[in-house]
């Protein structure tokens, strides 16, 4: 909401510049987005009279104006301005001023010496084109400043509101505000009843009371709509965004911002009989004063007379019934809408408006009368006219009622975190305008019909925090004593993970658990995922139950982006249906870490040659995160994973996750060029690690054999490898496959395995003989369990 400042100081005028108005209303939570004076800095402007005016001899375009200053002798001034003319008020700049982009000097214009500018809107800054000379009223003071005549240094400042300060679009309601937040005085406008001077009036029906409540209306006869609307109410308006378009117009427009009730007028020719309060018919056609033709919902409500509608209730009025300059009789009507009647019908037909941005968030019901009354006076003293007596329908069981809300000073102290006391909270809830009443250490307020936001205990808390002032609210740092918690040695961080993926060329990325249908049935096979029932987007419709789609997605972007070489982690929860054993019914959300390494091992570089990243570099960095030796992995299927390049990963706990190359089908379908690879696992066993033990080094030699071994081609080499480790005695400190081979001299559906066996004492040196009781012993059980043959 943009309002002036100077319509606001005349209502409520506080000690404060600007700035600290503007900061004031901030902290009370009426957040000011912007501040801008009406127009920019100049200086020796005046208001002027053009005394005499005279083609100029030699320039048929130009004039050559005599103009009165305020000085002792008049002016010379050429002037080019087609309205130029004997006897105009016009602003004069003199010389040496400077407006905007412009300095003023004497000089000769076609032979005739110019002592000045006479100025248009445009030339001061207040508007952005203009047809000639700014026309000022015949009775404008000559000689004055033209920024203290046209109030140049007022500001438009802008409001941000929210839904529930609906009290707040209207002058009166910034009045109010300010006068509570400062303790200065408030200068609201005296409506005094308008008698009526005929028994002229309309009938009005409420025939939908549960969406209007109260409808006044009031026949203003005689009136003369061509009449022009005063300078200071078209100024007014002209600083609060609104156009200026007619006399009676103007004056509805005029109350709604000057009281916050938005009012119509209707050409009372036009109508015929009673006037109806109701819901459209089906099939009714509406045709707007925004030229649109609608087709009201049911819902709707309408104003209509006893053969047609006439207006959108609430929103906006009629082509057909409108005000003209030919009116004479005017149906003025002030009418209280229930918001949830009026909220998103305009929006439903494609437009705003004044009326409906206020009635959809709350009008005062009680305002209804005074409004109508204000704007009668203002219409009869602009315009003329006898207005008859005000016609009012009431449907007292829809109207809202404010109930009274108790207010504990203890619980306000409890939650503000300062013991106002009994006597500031009464000055706080008075100066608001509640009317508190004591009872014991209570307080009980009925708030006022135009708050809208009273209706429990916290709200009343809130604004005597609000008014008392955030600033004001001491700050007292924590004295409680505080101890860290103790991490066992045996758990780790996430940060933990984080740093060390971080160190091995990894970046973590952070995505949205909503994801497409379609990421789930790829990369997870899932097919009845969590399903959103008001999804924030159309492909962000489902729940994942896998990380990979995510960082697929990742690398989507940055393939459009030309970036070859990415490595992404992201740690996040997952979710899947479970209907047992969960805190939250139907749902698990365990948390998992996943990884995607794609394009080039290492950016180009003369040192090494550029091959892609594989299966084999990614398993090196996930057995990185573990204890040597923790690990195994088992050929598997899934549904985002290569057939013949994925692996369950497995420790002595169980299943971890999955490790492989994305499905060609997917690299194809995302555009990915050469397929990445990926890993995920549960976060939880990530989480432990063995507790740190000390191990004595051996001061003798080590003895290594090698031991070949002869299998089936089927046979995973770390089947054979566990089964060496279970035959070797303690002295064996390490197993490790070294070769693979199958072709010429293995015979066929079988293949070469080669372990190097290496066994060392603490506390001797091994004999020759002892190593190899320990070989045999090892080839035999890899003949008993897999028929392996001794290769030589």
């Amino acid at each position: 909401m943009q309002f002036s400042e100077s319509w606001l100081r005349s209502l409520c005028n506080p000690a404060l510049d600007t700035d600290q108005l503007c900061h004031v209303l901030t902290m009370a939570g009426l957040e000011v987005e912007e501040s801008r004076r009406v127009a920019a800095p100049f200086e020796h402007v005046v208001v002027a009279r053009i005394v005499a005016c005279e083609k100029h001899p030699d320039a048929d375009r130009l004039r050559l104006c005599q103009v009165d200053v305020g000085t002792a002798e008049p002016l010379q001034i050429v002037c080019g301005a087609p309205n130029a003319a004997a006897g105009l008020v016009i602003p004069c700049a003199l010389v040496g001023a400077r407006l905007p982009g412009i300095e003023i000097r004497k000089a000769s214009v076609r032979g005739i010496e110019s002592s000045g500018m006479l100025c248009s809107a445009r030339e001061l800054g207040i508007a952005e084109d203009s047809d000639g000379l700014l026309e000022l009223p015949a009775d404008a003071p000559v000689g004055m400043n033209i920024r203290e005549f046209l109030d140049l240094d007022d500001h438009l400042i802008t409001l941000k509101l929210t839904p529930n300060r609906a009290d707040c679009l209207s002058l009166a309601g910034l009045a109010r505000e300010v006068s509570a937040l400062t303790g200065a005085v408030l200068h609201l406008p005296v409506v005094a009843p308008v008698a009526p001077a005929h028994d002229d009036s309309r009938a009005v029906m409420l025939d939908a009371p549960a969406a209007c409540s109260r409808y006044c209306g009031r026949l203003i006869t005689g009136v003369d709509a061509a009449a022009p609307t005063p300078d200071w109410i078209r100024q007014r308006l002209d600083r609060v965004g609104i156009r200026s378009i007619s006399a009676i117009v103007d004056v509805t427009n005029y109350v709604m911002m000057e009281l916050g009730q938005p009012l119509h007028a209707f050409d009372n020719a036009r109508l015929q009989g009673t006037i109806h309060v109701r819901h459209p018919h089906a099939g009714e056609e509406l045709l707007l004063l925004n030229g649109q033709t609608v087709v009201p919902a049911a819902d709707t409500v309408l104003i209509a007379d006893e053969s047609r509608a006439l207006a959108l209730g609430g929103v906006m009025g009629g082509e057909n019934s409108g005000v003209t300059d030919a009116t004479r009789d005017v149906f003025l009507e002030s009418a209280f809408f229930a918001p949830e009647a009026i909220a998103g019908k305009a929006r439903a037909l494609g437009f705003s408006s004044d009326a409906s941005y206020r009635f959809e968030r709350g009008v005062d019901p009680g305002l209804q009368q005074t409004a109508i009354e204000r704007a009668t006076a203002l219409i009869i003293e602009i315009c003329g006219g006898s207005p008859g007596p005000v016609v009012a329908a009431i449907s007292e069981p829809h109207l809202p009622r404010r109930a009274p809300v108790r207010l504990r000073t203890a619980r306000a102290a409890k939650i503000i975190g300062v013991d106002l006391g009994h006597e500031k909270i009464g000055q706080l809830l008075t100066g608001l305008g509640f009317a508190p009443r004591r009872d014991g250490d209570d307080f009980i307020v009925t708030p006022p019909s135009y708050r809208f936001d009273i209706e429990i205990e916290e709200d009343l808390v809130e604004e005597l925090v609000r008014i008392h002032g955030y600033d004001n609210i001491p700050s007292h740092p924590p004295v409680g004593r505080m101890a860290m918690m103790a991490l066992p040695e045996t758990r780790r961080t996430a940060m933990t993970l984080r740093r060390a993926l971080a160190g091995r060329g990894f970046q973590e990325t952070i995505n949205f658990s909503f994801v497409e249908a379609g990421w789930e049935a790829d990369f997870a096979g899932n097919t009845s995922p969590v399903t959103l029932a008001n999804p924030i987007a159309s492909q962000m419709g489902v729940m994942r139950s896998s990380l990979i789609g995510s960082l697929v997605n990742v690398l989507v972007t940055n393939r459009k982006r030309q970036q070859e070489l990415v490595r992404a982690f992201e740690i996040g929860r997952v979710f899947s249906r479970d209907d047992a054993g969960h805190p939250v019914p139907g749902f698990t959300q365990p948390q998992r870490l996943a990884v995607l390494a794609a394009g080039p091992v290492a950016p180009e570089q003369w040192g090494q040659g550029t091959r892609s990243v594989d299966f084999f570099d990614l398993k090196a960095d996930l057995e990185a995160l573990f204890p040597p030796g923790t690990l195994s992995f088992v050929r598997t299927a899934h549904p985002a994973l290569h057939p013949g390049r994925s692996a369950l990963v497995q420790s002595a706990g169980g299943v971890l996750g999955i490790i492989g190359e994305l499905h060609p089908r997917w690299a194809l379908k995302y555009e990915l060029g050469v397929a990445p690879v990926v890993f995920e696992l549960d976060l939880a066993p990530l989480m432990n690690e063995p507790m740190p033990a000390c191990r004595e080094i051996s001061r003798f030699p080590s003895v290594a054999r090698d031991l070949a071994l002869i299998v089936d081609h089927a046979l995973p080499w770390q089947d054979l490898a566990s089964a060496l480790r279970e035959a070797a005695p303690p002295i064996v400190t390490a197993i490790e496959l070294f070769d693979v081979y199958a072709g010429k001299g293995i015979a066929e559906g079988r293949k070469s395995l080669a372990f190097k066996v290496v066994m060392q004492d603490t506390r001797r040196t091994l004999e020759d003989a002892e190593v190899e009781n320990v070989v045999a012993a090892m080839l035999a059980a890899a003949e008993a369990r897999f028929g392996a043959e001794l290769r030589r």
